[in-house]
């Protein structure tokens, strides 16, 4: 259970009273600076830092270089090119409880859903697979998120049977994120679609799996990444396959995580941001999960109330 989140926001104003706002938010689990990382780079940003300092932090990659890059960034003019809306993959939860919540996520118009498996019995979860695929509509996806909780075997066995369905989207992140080796391997054997998650935390994860010339999917958490202007250019110069994913954050930084997929234009896949609400104050929310999000939405997305909140502390 993972019951508080845990990070810092970060506001910036000018000498001229222009006010932006940033969001460090470390996952725990997740490669990165952490939470004792994070807190020493803030402790070295200050209250008034100076310009090589920001540079510094901005060019390190990481959670505090998301929350401080995201304060320089002009997210408003970088996402207006953008397409007028995305679509929204729905998350389903582990085990038998899934045929509820796809019901449910089904009349609300959802077509890609994101199952996790590798929580339970590999064979129960393989049998629930097809009565799962049978309550889709024609055209539907489904993402299998393991966790990277299989082994070999395992993971052979489920991408064969994934090799029939052709429902299938693709597998994320089946083995663990350091078996660099294995995910090339089974990315070469079988026709599935795989995908990264774990194994790119950051800039320098992705750079690495592209120079080793992964053929899958990046699903990428740009809180854990770094600057955000640094990653929409490095993934736009690049022909990777990309899914903007959340990392969890609050509407602070999930206005920048938004902004990011509206910017790259995401391409034909779901974005996987449909995990509000998570906070028990809902003005810290990000947009109403819904099977889109529209421009319109990430641009109502206020800090008012977090600032109203700060001004009463």
């Amino acid at each position: 259970m993972w019951a508080e989140r845990e990070g810092w926001w970060i506001r910036r104003e000018t000498e001229e009273g222009e006010v932006s706002w940033g969001e460090v938010a470390p996952i725990p689990g997740f490669a990165g600076r952490g939470m004792l990382g994070c807190s020493e780079d803030l402790a070295a940003l200050g209250e008034r830092p100076s310009e090589g300092v920001v540079n510094e932090l901005r060019g390190q990659g990481g959670e505090t270089a998301f929350g401080v890059g995201a304060t320089y960034w002009n997210w408003q003019a970088a996402s207006r090119e953008g397409p007028d809306y995305l679509a929204v993959a729905g998350l389903l939860p582990a085990g038998a409880a899934v045929f509820a919540a796809v019901e449910a996520r089904l009349e609300m118009g959802f077509r890609t859903f994101k199952w996790k498996v590798g929580v339970e019995d590999p064979k129960d979860e393989m049998a629930m697979l097809d009565d799962l695929l049978a309550a889709f509509p024609e055209r539907s996806r489904l993402r299998l998120d393991a966790n990277g909780a299989w082994d070999r075997r395992t993971a052979e066995r489920w991408l064969s049977i994934c090799a029939d369905r052709p429902m299938i989207e693709y597998v994320e992140q089946p083995v663990a994120a350091e078996n660099y080796d294995l995910l090339l391997g089974l990315a070469g054997d079988f026709p599935v679609t795989l995908a990264l998650d774990e194994s790119v935390s950051g800039r320098e994860d992705f750079e690495r799996w592209q120079d080793l010339g992964w053929p899958g999917v990046y699903v990428i958490k740009p809180v854990l990444w770094g600057d955000p202007a640094n990653l929409v250019k490095t993934v736009k110069r690049s022909d990777a396959d990309v899914v903007i994913s959340s990392g969890l954050e609050t509407l602070v930084g999930a206005r920048t995580v938004l902004a990011i997929a509206f910017a790259l234009g995401q391409g034909a896949r779901a974005l996987g941001t449909g995990v509000w609400p998570l906070f028990q104050d809902e003005g810290f929310e990000g947009p109403f999960v819904a099977p889109f999000v529209r421009k319109t939405d990430l641009m109502s997305l206020s800090t008012e109330q977090i600032e109203s909140e700060m001004d009463r502390s």
